[in-house]
């Protein structure tokens, strides 16, 4: 179990983490097995935009847990791959830097699904995610 001095958390809690890991991977997953990205599929999959809802709507909950720690690792993940996401949109606006572009999609889809791999791991253990 954790070794974090934070608040135990409640069972539902932890299987609502659970279903939002779960969630973000279908949609990674759907990046994988179809002609999308990893990451397009990861933003704009209804999975994932359910799990980010639910991640914001039952924030508060948490809060204080050792499951705070991968509410926050879940959002910061899809905020930050919204962000990769943009500047290559931005950088595929010059034809030199559509192949930069295509990379960093690529890039960020592989750390999008080492992000939800890391975290449920960690959740299954019971640790905390380091957020620092």
């Amino acid at each position: 179990m954790s070794t974090s001095p934070q608040a135990p958390a409640k069972d539902g809690w932890v299987t609502l983490t659970h279903v939002m890991y779960a969630l973000h991977a279908l949609s990674a997953l759907t990046g994988i097995l179809t002609p999308a990205f990893v990451v397009t599929a990861f933003l704009t999959g209804w999975p994932s935009i359910i799990a980010i809802v639910l991640n914001y709507l039952k924030r508060d909950e948490v809060r204080g847990t050792w499951l705070e720690s991968h509410f926050t690792w879940q959002w910061r993940t899809f905020w930050f791959a919204l962000l990769w996401l943009g500047i290559a949109l931005l950088m595929a606006l010059t034809f030199v830097g559509i192949p930069a572009a295509l990379v960093l999609v690529v890039a960020t889809g592989l750390w999008v699904i080492y992000r939800i791999v890391r975290g449920w791991l960690r959740l299954n253990e019971g640790d905390a995610m380091p957020l620092g």
